[in-house]
C-alpha cells in the first residue's frame, strides 16, 4: 500500500518548509500579519480581541461556519478562564484550526493489489486540472510507480496537446483519440492498455465544466459507469481539482460535483496567489472531504502532499510578544 505520507519535524523545520510559508504569503498576511497586533502586547482577551479576531478569519475566507466555530470554542475557554491573555489565545487558535483541517488530512493510497488504480480529474475551466495531472505523475514517478495518462478532455482546444506535452516532460505514455472523440471511449482504451502494460496508475484528464450544467455532469457519469464495468471498484479515486484563489465560490463547485457524481479527494491549487486560502477551512468544515494535495506555484515540486499542521504553521506564526 502506498501513501503520501506526513512531514517529519526535521522537514518541517528546513527549507521546504520555508518555502511553503513563502508560497502562502498572501494568505498569511490577511490572517497572520493582521492579527499580529493582537498579539503583540500580552495583555487579557476582551470582546474587542475576538471581534477583531473574527474578522480576520472571514476576511481569509474561512468561511461563517468555522469561523462561528472557532469563535465559540474560545468563548468557552474565556468563560473557563483558560484563556487567559492573547499568547494563550495564539495557542487555542492553532489548535482550533489545525483540528479543522487534520480530519481531512488523508494522503492517496494506492493498494498494491490494485492494478491499474484509476484516478478520475474533474473540475471547472481553468481550476489547474490538466496542469494537476502532470505534476501528480511526477509524483508518482518520482516514488517508483509507472503511470499513464487518458486524454479524456476531448473538447477544449489544445487540452489532448497539453497533456501530451506533460506525458513527454514525464517520460509517460498518453491515450488520446480525435478531437470530440467520446472521453469515455478514450478512457475505456487507456484502461486495456494500462492493464496490458501492467501500469501502476491511470489518471484520467477530462473536459473542464460548470458545475451546475447537468448535461455535463451527466458525460461524467457515463465515464464513470465505462469504468466500472472494466473494474466494478473503479474510478478508485475521483479527484476534485479547485481554484483557491475563487474563495467561497470553490465550496459551492465542491458541492455540485460531490452531489452529481461522489467525489472522494480534492486537490486546492494557486494557494500561492490568493489571501483566499482560508477556503480550506471552510471545506473541511462543511464537506469533510479529504484534502489529498494542495498546489503553490508553477514548478513540478508545487503539488505537495496535504498536510494539517504544516499547513497552519505556514500561515499562523506564533506571536512575538512585548510584556
Amino acid at each position: 500500500m502506498f501513501g503520501f505520507g506526513k512531514k517529519t519535524t526535521t522537514e518541517k523545520s528546513g527549507g521546504i518548509f520555508d518555502k511553503l510559508k513563502e508560497k502562502l504569503a498572501r494568505t498569511r498576511a490577511t490572517l497572520s500579519d493582521g492579527l499580529s497586533r493582537l498579539f503583540l502586547v500580552r495583555r487579557p482577551i476582551s470582546q474587542e480581541v475576538l471581534d477583531e479576531l473574527e474578522e480576520r478569519l472571514l476576511l481569509a475566507d474561512v468561511g461563517v461556519e468555522a469561523t462561528q466555530s472557532i469563535l465559540e470554542d474560545l468563548r468557552i475557554r474565556q468563560k473557563r478562564q483558560t484563556l487567559a491573555d492573547t499568547e494563550a489565545l495564539y495557542r487555542a487558535l492553532r489548535e482550533n484550526l489545525v483540528s479543522l483541517l487534520a480530519p481531512v488530512a488523508l494522503p492517496l493510497v494506492l493498494p498494491e493489489k490494485t492494478r491499474p488504480f484509476v484516478v478520475l480529474l474533474v473540475g471547472v475551466n481553468g481550476s489547474g486540472k490538466t496542469t494537476t495531472i502532470g505534476k501528480l505523475a511526477f509524483l508518482m514517478k518520482q516514488t517508483g510507480h509507472s503511470v499513464l495518462l487518458a486524454a479524456g478532455d476531448t473538447f477544449r482546444a489544445a487540452a489532448v496537446e497539453q497533456l501530451q506535452a506533460w506525458g513527454e516532460r514525464n517520460n509517460v505514455p498518453v491515450i488520446s483519440q480525435g478531437r470530440t472523440s467520446d472521453a469515455a471511449s478514450v478512457v475505456y482504451d487507456a484502461f486495456q492498455s494500462a492493464q496490458a502494460r501492467h501500469i501502476d496508475l491511470l489518471i484520467a484528464d477530462t473536459a473542464g465544466r460548470l458545475h451546475n450544467k447537468s448535461g455535463l455532469m451527466e458525460e461524467l457519469k457515463k465515464v464513470k459507469r465505462v469504468l466500472s464495468k472494466l473494474d466494478p471498484t473503479a474510478p478508485h479515486e475521483v479527484l476534485l481539482v479547485l481554484d483557491a484563489t475563487i474563495g467561497q465560490n470553490a465550496l459551492a463547485q465542491a458541492e455540485q460535483f460531490h452531489q452529481a457524481i461522489g467525489v472522494t479527494g480534492l486537490v486546492l491549487t494557486k494557494l500561492d496567489g490568493t489571501a483566499k486560502g482560508g477556503i480550506l477551512f471552510a471545506i473541511a468544515k462543511r464537506l469533510h472531504l479529504p484534502i489529498r494535495f494542495i498546489g503553490v506555484g508553477e514548478g513540478l515540486e508545487d503539488l505537495r502532499p496535504f498536510s494539517a499542521e504544516e499547513l497552519v504553521d505556514a500561515l499562523l506564526e506564533p506571536p512575538k510578544t512585548e510584556d
